[in-house]
């Protein structure tokens, strides 16, 4: 798949999904060509096709949260769920996480998500959310080791004696949190 054959079946999609969160025409565009600029330049790297959309909308998440984020305004992660296919698919860890992330509260999701998936050091999180840092590395602390329960809970994980989760990804209709 070309570039413009990608743009022509989803640019309209990633155009609304941008301004429905940034809300300015202007910063959409950007947002929207800058997401079609790396779409351009790593679509050589995409080996399941069928994840084509939902790696599209990750890319423009991605841009819009750095645009949040090079601007200093405070967005709200939840707000950011990516618009998924309707087929079937198969169950996967990834699943169960985002399942398991959802359920976390806000005040845990946060300074995780700003940690350990945006990359920024804790003490940037701290002052990002205006809190303490001993605060804030509790927080991602306790999000981690809910996480961990999220796992034990949904698919039946369990911590082996190195303290790693160990287990197999349950069917969706047997999975507790994904369900």
């Amino acid at each position: 798949m070309t570039t413009q054959e990608v743009w022509n079946q989803y640019a309209n999609d990633v155009k609304q999904f941008i301004m429905s969160k940034v809300k300015n025409t202007t910063v959409t565009d950007d947002i929207l060509q800058e997401t079609f600029i790396k779409i351009h330049t790593k679509l050589h790297t995409l080996n399941d096709v069928t994840k084509l959309k939902s790696w599209i909308f990750t890319i423009s998440r991605n841009a819009i949260i750095d645009y949040f984020k090079v601007t200093k305004q405070t967005f709200n992660t939840t707000d950011f769920d990516i618009p998924t296919e309707d087929k079937d698919y198969n169950h996967t860890e990834k699943d169960c996480l985002h399942g398991i992330l959802k359920n976390l509260p806000k005040k845990y999701r946060d300074p995780l998500f700003l940690s350990d998936i945006k990359g920024l050091k804790q003490h940037e999180v701290a002052a990002q959310l205006k809190q303490s840092l001993s605060t804030t590395k509790s927080q991602i602390q306790r999000a981690r080791k809910l996480i961990a329960k999220g796992f034990m809970d949904c698919c039946g994980f369990v911590l082996n004696d190195n303290g790693k989760l160990v287990g197999e990804i349950k069917d969706k209709k047997d999975c507790n949190v994904c369900k």
